[in-house]
């Protein structure tokens, strides 16, 4: 027998078991869903909030609420809930929002029609996900400060405080 068709088998076979390897599919595993995800966020810092607009409850405005990243110049989720005399929801309001729209958080007083307003806010990736329905809910979450400026004040107030004190002590 000639040596050529044991070589042609020979590579064949290599060939096969090659093309077995590459073709092989694996599902995703937990680990490669978080090494994949920073790299999936249309800019550094993105994240999403449940959006709606009037939904009968939270059920309906959770459930269809559309999986989109929040635009690059807001940064929390917001969420208006209206609530009856009796405290069953009217209509819910969630979307993505500016600082600017956080700063009145809280509840209203009942309105002529026997309506309540209680707004929220969070800073994080769909943390609107419950209603606020009293003062202890609707409230502003963050999870960084608000306004650096005080911090970097604080610093020097104290850098000059520990330094006249040691200029007494030695004086």
């Amino acid at each position: 027998m000639e040596p050529w068709p044991i070589v042609a088998w020979f590579l064949m076979l290599t060939f096969i078991a090659d093309w077995l390897k590459t073709v092989r599919s694996r599902d995703f595993t937990k680990k490669d869903i978080i090494f994949l995800h920073p790299s999936t966020t249309p800019y550094p810092g993105g994240f999403k909030c449940f959006t709606c607009e009037e939904a009968a409850d939270n059920y309906e405005c959770n459930r269809w609420a559309p999986d989109v990243y929040c635009p690059q110049e807001t940064k929390y989720c917001y969420t208006h809930h209206k609530l009856d005399w009796g405290g069953n929801t009217v209509s819910v309001t969630k979307r993505c929002v500016a600082l600017d729209d956080c700063l009145t958080t809280g509840c209203t007083d009942m309105d002529h029609e026997g309506n309540r307003v209680c707004v929220s806010c969070c800073e994080g990736n769909i943390c609107n996900m419950p209603l606020p329905r009293n003062e202890t809910d609707a409230i502003f979450a963050t999870t960084s400060p608000l306004n650096g400026s005080n911090h970097a004040a604080l610093d020097h107030t104290l850098l000059l405080s520990f330094i006249l004190i040691l200029l007494l002590s030695h004086g």
